[in-house]
């Protein structure tokens, strides 16, 4: 079955160029056309991710995307306005997993729609208890996309559970910015260092949230971050 985006923006011109182009590339594509209509519409019919404009009238892409994380987790790309950082950081800690500047290409769109796709289904065949993870208090299970520190289930998105595993797969050992990125969007995808550090951020204060003692993730300034050693 191909795969299903939700494309949500309140440029018409916008949701017609990129239904094109997806559709071009296999995708099946339900449009919308603001937050509270595209809200509605998952709720009914759910998709494999979704694209969302911030901006919009009646319900704003942060909203929405608030919304939708009370229910799911949804893989889901922002479009943001082309200087607006505050959005991107704030998208990102809310729990985006990527995000796309206006004005954008629609073959980077449709690279960057691949890319998380591919992250969410790149998990090994199921095969019991070996395929957890486990260092020390944490367990990560790639095929039931599960992570439990201490016993508790913190929730992941993609990307930071691509993130979390990179850094634990070889506990002490430094990973660059650039390794992640590497780690969680595949090579030859261009991601700002400071979209590491948000999702990290993001991270740390998910684990905290369970365990405010947490502090397995570790910052070597000018370097990047590894996962610390039992």
């Amino acid at each position: 079955m191909p795969e299903t985006i939700a494309l949500v923006d309140d440029d018409r011109n916008i949701l017609t160029s990129v239904t094109m182009a997806l559709q071009a590339e296999g995708f099946e594509v339900d449009t919308y056309i603001d937050g509270r209509e595209a809200l509605e519409g998952l709720t009914r019919k759910p998709v494999d991710l979704a694209v969302l404009d911030i901006k919009m009238p009646r319900m704003d892409g942060m909203e929405l995307l608030r919304r939708l994380r009370q229910q799911s987790f949804l893989p889901v790309i922002f479009l943001t306005s082309k200087d607006d950082e505050i959005d991107e950081a704030l998208g990102l800690r809310m729990g985006a997993d990527d995000y796309i500047k206006k004005p954008f290409s629609q073959k980077l769109l449709i690279e960057r729609v691949r890319a998380v796709l591919r992250r969410r289904s790149d998990s090994p065949p199921a095969g019991g208890e070996a395929d957890a993870m486990r260092r020390g208090d944490l367990v990560l299970d790639s095929v039931r996309h599960m992570c439990e520190w201490r016993g508790q289930e913190v929730n992941l998105t993609v990307t930071e559970f691509l993130l979390v595993e990179a850094l634990a797969r070889r506990p002490g050992h430094v990973k660059s910015r650039d390794q992640l990125i590497d780690a969680a969007y595949g090579e030859h995808i261009y991601i700002d260092d400071r979209t590491i550090d948000s999702h990290i951020k993001r991270l740390r204060r998910k684990f905290k949230d369970v365990d405010s003692q947490f502090a397995q993730i570790e910052t070597l300034y000018g370097v990047g971050y590894r996962y610390r050693a039992a």
